[in-house]
């Protein structure tokens, strides 16, 4: 099937990065056999970190780049309605890019440390509860499938296999008890990501007031092409 994927790849064009491109691309094409290749084992133990972070800096470069087209706009038409000149214009908004864009960065990293330090913690405590109270660890088990429409003997077969390996019993306490899950983002990398998309975005409303800047007889026209 891998080989199958590889082929179809090569034939049409297109490069396949992961297993999610592929899928997309399969359902897009109404294809069972191109689906089949993205659901492979290999693909999917491959694919389960990957998604997450993918997601997550995908989250970062839209907030930042909103961010940064919005606040700079607005520093642009503030100045613009005062009649302040091109250079000033960008030194108030490259000013913004920089300030804003720091703190939205650092805002970002703080909250990915503290999201991760809370999974911890309350790992840590799962822990600690499952090897002191087992009892009442167990009977929360089953209540949670049995909430979900479990019972007899399946309900008791399936307590039976989670509580019967410790690291198992663990991540069904975080994900249904608690309903939180790891997050694997690097914190740093978050907070960059959305530096460079708020700079990158914030840009935009800025590029006019270049041109102007170096070309003064297109001042008058510079906000109207920024609000374009």
């Amino acid at each position: 099937m891998e080989n199958e994927k590889d082929r179809f790849g090569e034939k049409i064009g297109v490069r396949f990065s992961d297993r999610f491109s592929l899928a997309r691309f399969a359902y897009r094409r109404r294809d069972v056999g191109l689906a089949e290749a993205a659901h492979t084992h290999e693909h999917l133990e491959n694919s389960l970190c990957e998604s997450g972070r993918r997601s997550q800096h995908l989250a970062d470069a839209v907030l930042g780049a909103t961010d940064g087209i919005v606040t700079t706009f607005a520093v642009v038409a503030g100045a613009a309605g005062a009649s302040l000149s091109s250079g000033i214009v960008l030194i108030m908004g490259l000013a913004n890019l920089l300030a804003d864009g720091f703190s939205m960065a650092v805002g970002n990293y703080l909250g990915a440390c503290s999201q991760q330090d809370f999974w911890v913690e309350e790992r840590q405590r799962e822990i600690w509860e499952i090897e002191h109270i087992p009892q009442a660890e167990r009977e929360e088990i089953h209540r949670l499938y049995r909430r979900k429409g479990f019972e007899g003997e399946i309900l008791e077969h399936i307590v039976r296999t989670i509580t019967a390996d410790k690291e198992r019993w663990l991540e069904e306490m975080m994900r249904e008890e608690l309903g939180i899950q790891e997050e694997r983002i690097a914190p740093l990398m978050s907070g960059l990501v959305t530096f460079v998309a708020f700079a990158f975005a914030g840009l935009l409303p800025l590029l006019s007031y270049v041109v102007a800047f170096w070309n003064p007889s297109l001042a008058p026209s510079a906000f109207a092409v920024s609000v374009g």
